[in-house]
């Protein structure tokens, strides 16, 4: 995952679909074979930096779970909304 910022920045230009599609399939292929507790850990870590820095905010959060929420199944949903209240809790 390059960082938050990066990736909620796309979802609010024209080009979403085609810009969302290609960084899925980029974060696919750099976390093919991690498992479930690693892309947990890579998510919080990404998001710990950004809330540091400055430059993670709730709004960029919110933008992260929206693009990602269609993609997934109810099980990973769940666990991405638990993901987002830890980040957002901080």
């Amino acid at each position: 995952m390059r960082d938050f910022q990066s990736y909620t920045s796309k979802s609010n230009d024209n080009k979403n679909s085609q810009d969302h599609l290609s960084l899925i399939k980029e974060l696919a292929k750099k976390y093919e074979g991690a498992s479930e507790g690693e892309l947990i850990t890579a998510i919080m870590l990404e998001a710990e930096k950004g809330r540091r820095n400055g430059t993670l905010t709730n709004a960029d959060i919110d933008n992260f779970q929206n693009v990602l929420m269609p993609m997934l199944n109810s099980n990973q949903r769940a666990l991405l909304k638990n993901v987002i209240d830890k980040i957002k809790k901080g």
